[in-house]
């Protein structure tokens, strides 16, 4: 007895080792990881190896399980998978950060004042600043007079913060000759419009008052387009190394994807040299711009894939802002009383989109604002469903909708991708533009999430902030992160916290047919996951929150260490 209770002692270890010996490349225990699974569950250890999750489970199970290269103590921390944004402008933020910064601008003296510090500094040949936003100081679209006095031998080019307006002074004007191409082509007048003063010269003959109309700088949507063709860009090189800034931000807040929101062929071409120099490690859920070399592109590659690169959608533009006064609504805005916006894109050029959409597989991804622009994309996109059902076709925004069409989106079959930020950026200025009445069916995420069963969530960044928990907090406080209002813009429409995870995660991967790889944190599926340096909370006040470590495929691309 005494010898077999010998032998057992020696062999103990190697019992032990044969227990606890399947080798991986990383351990996380002594944490709270939320799975976002179907059922939820959270568990405490997680198991990666070659990128993939292989086990997650209690912490005794997985620590003696399994024999890691690495150990991560969470320190209890919670681990969740990694947010995705359904729907950002990497390369429109990465340009603005190269531009002259007009965000947050209280006045128009503020900008103008940035602008000169800026051009002091880096003496461009072509100026460009992006953000600014007429609602911080009264309202009144600015004029270029006084840009045409301090800058009135180089073109100077200013976006709204939206992106679906701008200023520009008159050396530009010129330069473009913007006004005479907007009132030679009908489909720039049709898609936009130049704001004017009216003044009255005398004729020089007849001396009788002769009505004309001059441009004050601002053009909108489409009346932009001539002024966008000679727009320069900046160089490449300086293009990735903003593009780095914009990753090494999302990161830090536990961002691993973005659906990037509208990309030129050339932009699709830059992004891959980032991949393949292994320097742009987030997820790129790609929405091509119907351009031509895009459309060749589809009908050449159908759904591509290139490692951290998916492309496998159209965005179009439906209409433009309501900032600008470029959506689409059914009836006219309150605040101009002749005015109801318009489609920047025809509708039988949508039908042609669709049609393509459908040949190619790919999803067509709408940009839609107005009541009236939800309407006709619904519409389109009914029609596919009878076709596909599983087509996954999207409104990005469906900031105001009828309360008669949101039934459409659950019998169309239309994922709805939207923004809170939006609402509580907007809750200043969005009931004058379309009054009370209207106000039902806007920044309505918890109605359409009734719906549809399904939101993907994003944040528009530039136009709003990268900041995930900004996001989280205005969808279900309805506040903005000064707590404003108090009791939450059209509070019937909150969302719960989990909820609006699941629309960066799950969901967003969903929408995107990815939810075999990312979106929750389970066996087989890649190892991309956050640790989050406190909870997230339902408080009423705003809580600051980010990751202290960012996981993409089994491997660590931030840590605040």
């Amino acid at each position: 007895m005494k010898n077999i209770l010998l032998l057992f002692i020696c062999i103990l270890p190697f019992i032990q080792s044969c227990m606890k010996g399947e080798k991986v490349d990383l351990v996380i225990h002594n944490a709270k990881i939320h799975t976002m699974n179907d059922g939820s569950e959270i568990f405490e250890a997680i198991a990666i190896k070659n990128g993939e999750i292989i086990e997650v489970g209690a912490e005794r199970q997985i620590l003696n399980k399994y024999d890691a290269e690495k150990y991560i103590d969470a320190e209890s921390k919670d681990i969740y998978p990694g947010f995705t944004d359904a729907h950002g402008h990497i390369m429109s933020y990465a340009r603005q950060k190269l531009s002259v910064n007009l965000v947050g601008c209280k006045s128009y003296d503020e900008m103008l004042v940035r602008i000169e510090k800026y051009q002091s500094k880096y003496n461009r040949k072509f100026i460009i600043g992006r953000g600014w936003d007429q609602s911080k100081w009264g309202d009144e679209m600015p004029t270029n007079e006084r840009l045409n006095k301090l800058f009135p031998n180089i073109p100077v080019c200013l976006f709204r913060i939206d992106g679906h307006a701008l200023l520009a002074n008159d050396y530009l004007i010129k330069k473009s000759d913007v006004i005479n191409k907007f009132r030679e082509d009908a489909e720039l007048n049709q898609g936009g419009y130049v704001i004017t003063s009216v003044y009255t010269p005398l004729d020089i003959h007849s001396h009788l008052p002769i009505t004309t109309l001059t441009p004050t700088g601002v053009f909108v949507d489409n009346a932009m387009n001539p002024i966008l063709d000679i727009l320069p860009d900046f160089p490449e090189a300086e293009l990735k190394v903003a593009i780095l800034e914009v990753q090494d931000e999302l990161l830090g807040y536990g961002v691993t994807g973005v659906h990037e929101a509208g990309l030129k062929h050339f932009e699709v071409e830059l992004i891959e040299e980032m991949i393949e120099d292994r320097s742009l490690v987030l997820d790129i859920y790609g929405m091509l711009l119907p351009t031509e070399k895009n459309i060749a592109f589809a009908k050449e590659n159908g759904i591509y894939q290139k490692e951290n690169l998916t492309i496998r959608s159209f965005k179009v533009y439906g209409d433009g802002a309501l900032g600008s006064r470029g959506a689409f609504l059914k009836n006219v805005y309150s605040d101009k009383h002749d005015h109801h916006g318009y489609l920047t894109t025809s509708l039988s050029r949508m039908k042609e989109i669709a049609k393509l959409c459908e040949k190619s597989g790919y999803q067509m991804n709408t940009h839609a604002i107005g009541d009236s622009t939800n309407r006709v994309m619904l519409g389109i996109y009914q029609r596919m469903f009878s076709v596909v059902p599983d087509h996954r076709w999207r409104i990005e925004h469906a900031q105001i909708v009828d309360p008669l069409d949101f039934k459409l989106f659950a019998e169309a079959g239309v994922f709805p991708s939207v923004q809170p930020t939006h609402a509580t950026s907007d809750q200043a200025w969005a009931e004058s533009r379309i009054g009370v009445d209207r106000l039902e069916g806007a920044y309505a995420y918890n109605t359409l999430l009734e719906q549809f069963g399904m939101i993907a969530i994003g944040t528009d960044f530039p136009v709003e902030y990268t900041d995930p928990f900004l996001t989280i907090y205005a969808a279900v406080q309805r506040k903005n992160s000064k707590g404003e209002p108090g009791l939450g813009y059209l509070p019937s429409e909150k969302i719960t916290v989990e909820q609006c995870i699941k629309g960066m995660t799950i969901w967003a991967a969903f929408a995107a047919f990815q939810e075999d790889e990312l979106g929750s944190i389970e066996k087989g599926k890649n190892a991309t996951l956050i640790i989050l340096e406190r909870p997230i909370i339902n408080s009423s006040e705003f809580q600051y929150n980010y990751s202290t470590t960012t996981i993409i495929n089994g491997e660590i691309v931030y840590s605040e260490d």
